[in-house]
């Protein structure tokens, strides 16, 4: 199945269930106003948006419209927590190697970290940017979103509460992200709103692409039109699972939550690429003293898309530019 949240003038949207082929969609209003209320109600939700999913794809839905993601917010545009991690060590080894950076990293222990979530970014909007002076990166990432997930859960039952899959470009700021860490309490000015991808699907979406928690499938990048990486989930050093299970150790999740992969990164990054331009730019340190790739300006374009086998988009594209932001 899959979801969108379109524009309607309010903070939270208007739900609508999206074909397979992302071509139309159907209002889902007699069974949940937005995702924010199917999430709160979902084994009472789901059935009904399943048979609108399935009528939809039959084309035996009154009422279909074409979908367009230029009017789709973030499927879920704003929630109650949103938690990322750095699931990817390829990433933060390339980074650590690269600047002499010294981290204190307990082995088997997953790096999470709080995130905002009052103000998520739609696929085709805008990026209102404060200052080029600031460095600005993407990041290009898988993400679930979960039902509530009691204290204590292991990996197993927190995999089987993963209601939905999307992906994420997580904009960071990179001139804040090192004194921002090294004052020992997260990132603030580093990582303002994170951009979410037009679709939000359920696991079964992916078929043989979900596997042992992890989105084993491309995440395809591009900068301006030129392709820049196509790196894989499958390399996650601890799949969704594990991690949801080390944030519920001593609480519970509530259901909406909303988990970052962290930068997907692979082994075979000379092949496949970064997702990211401050581990492009930590190579070129590493291969040749600097880097030479610069960071976004103005007017810049990027794209994210994942396709199946049969090379079709599964979340639909994140597909925006970067502006100078105005007050």
């Amino acid at each position: 199945m899959k979801l969108a949240t379109l524009k309607n003038g309010s903070r939270d949207g208007r739900l609508v269930v999206v074909s397979r082929d992302l071509k139309h969609a159907v209002d889902a209003a007699a069974v949940a106003p937005t995702l924010r209320a199917a999430m709160d109600n979902w084994s009472r939700s789901e059935p009904g948006l399943q048979s609108l999913y399935q009528a939809l794809n039959a084309g035996t839905q009154a009422g279909a419209f074409a979908f367009d993601p230029e009017q789709a917010m973030a499927p879920l545009p704003r929630t109650h927590q949103f938690v990322d991690a750095s699931a990817f060590l390829n990433h933060g080894n390339i980074m650590e190697r690269a600047f002499n950076l010294t981290v204190k990293r307990p082995e088997g222990v997953p790096i999470l970290i709080q995130r905002q979530s009052d103000d998520f970014v739609g696929p085709c909007d805008d990026y209102p940017v404060r200052s080029w002076e600031d460095n600005c990166d993407y990041e290009g990432e898988f993400a679930v979103i979960v039902d509530d997930v009691a204290m204590g859960s292991s990996a197993a039952e927190c995999e089987a509460a993963i209601r939905l899959i999307t992906i994420i470009n997580d904009v960071s700021m990179r001139r804040f992200v090192l004194p921002e860490a090294q004052m020992g309490f997260g990132f603030i000015n580093a990582k303002p709103a994170t951009v979410f991808a037009p679709v939000a699907v359920t696991p079964d979406e992916l078929g043989d692409g979900w596997k042992d928690g992890r989105v084993q499938l491309d995440l395809h990048l591009s900068r301006n039109g030129e392709p820049v990486s196509h790196p894989n989930g499958r390399e996650m050093d601890w799949s969704f699972g594990q991690l949801l299970a080390h944030l519920a150790y001593n609480r519970n999740l509530r259901a909406g939550t909303v988990l970052g992969s962290g930068t997907v990164s692979n082994k075979a990054v000379s092949e496949v690429g970064s997702a990211c331009l401050a581990e492009q730019r930590a190579l070129e340190v590493l291969a040749q003293g600097a880097p030479k790739t610069p960071w976004l300006t103005g007017g810049e374009r990027m794209r994210f898309e994942v396709k199946d086998a049969q090379g079709r988009s599964i979340f639909g594209a994140i597909d925006h530019q970067f502006v100078a932001a105005s007050r």
